[in-house]
């Protein structure tokens, strides 16, 4: 990429950043409806996921659940250049309200720091930052492949009193010094892991390939273990913080029993908000040996 390219990526998100909410919100609409209508590649996964995730819906309620999940998806993406380059008293100018702080600080005061497993759910950038904002988290990061998009997204990333790790061994262990002193470390239980690094659970009915970190570190530790994401209020009407405990089956000796509990309530969660969650993501592309593929 040159120059004259990187400075124009540059201002169009800067331009992006100044748009009222509403506006963001309108235009994510727009988006979100033309991935509904044109045949590709995002409009594919949602319908394989969902026909996966809800049989018990009809053709028709699904399709609307799809259309309803691209245009909150490509809101979030959209709404992204505003919140990682407001200011921070911007940025949590657009959170409307807190719901379950008291488990978090609870959590935090027991004194072996809290692990908050950020689902894709609402907008994920705004539930990241809020947390960096009440307290210092550690969160795992991989650099994007523009160079441009990745410095301006760690410049946003790095929020309050975020600290940003590489996502390998050296990450894990700056995760489990930050516990050990009584912080917060950010993690996601949504994302399918590399091969070896994780393992099958059950997710809607279905194996899907699960990360283990959060169930790992907090056997380990003992530290409290909780949900955290932003509910996307209509309209660009802000953003409401949810955070939610993990069940006590999260710190199972058997990493496997603990791994399906993470999964149970992330499909709680899911159930609560489907149009909210980002079904477009090829979740089940690992699949266990012998079984075949979905989305071919």
């Amino acid at each position: 990429m040159n120059v004259l390219q990187a400075a124009l990526i540059k201002l169009v998100l800067h331009f992006g950043a100044l748009l009222p909410l509403p506006l963001l919100s309108l235009l994510g609409t727009l988006a979100g409806f033309g991935f509904y209508l044109v045949p590709n590649r995002h409009r594919r996964a949602t319908d394989i996921n969902l026909r996966l995730c809800f049989p018990e819906l009809s053709p028709r309620q699904r399709r609307r659940l799809a259309r309803l999940s691209l245009i909150e998806t490509a809101k979030t993406f959209v709404e992204s250049p505003k919140i990682l380059l407001a200011s921070p008293q911007r940025i949590m100018a657009l959170v409307r309200s807190v719901d379950g702080l008291e488990a978090l600080e609870q959590g935090v005061a027991a004194g072996k720091g809290a692990i908050i497993m950020g689902p894709h759910l609402g907008n994920w950038e705004i539930g990241a930052l809020y947390c960096s904002y009440r307290f210092p988290i550690t969160s795992m990061y991989r650099p994007q492949r523009n160079a441009t998009i990745n410095e301006l997204m760690l410049a946003g990333r790095r929020g309050f009193q975020a600290h940003l790790v590489s996502a390998d061994a050296q990450g894990l262990k700056a995760q489990l010094q930050a516990l050990r002193r009584g912080e917060l470390i950010g993690t996601l239980p949504d994302h399918s892991p590399t091969k070896g690094s994780g393992v099958f659970a059950p997710l809607f009915g279905l194996p899907a390939y699960s990360p283990v970190i959060a169930a790992r570190l907090a056997r380990k530790t003992g530290a409290a273990v909780l949900y955290g994401f932003a509910e996307r209020r209509p309209w660009g009407g802000g953003f409401d913080v949810v955070f939610r405990r993990a069940g006590p089956d999260i710190y199972h000796p058997e990493l496997e029993q603990a791994v399906a509990s993470m999964n149970r309530d992330l499909e709680s969660l899911i159930r609560a908000r489907p149009e909210q969650y980002w079904w477009s993501y090829k979740r089940f592309r690992r699949r266990p040996e012998g079984a075949p593929r979905v989305y071919d």
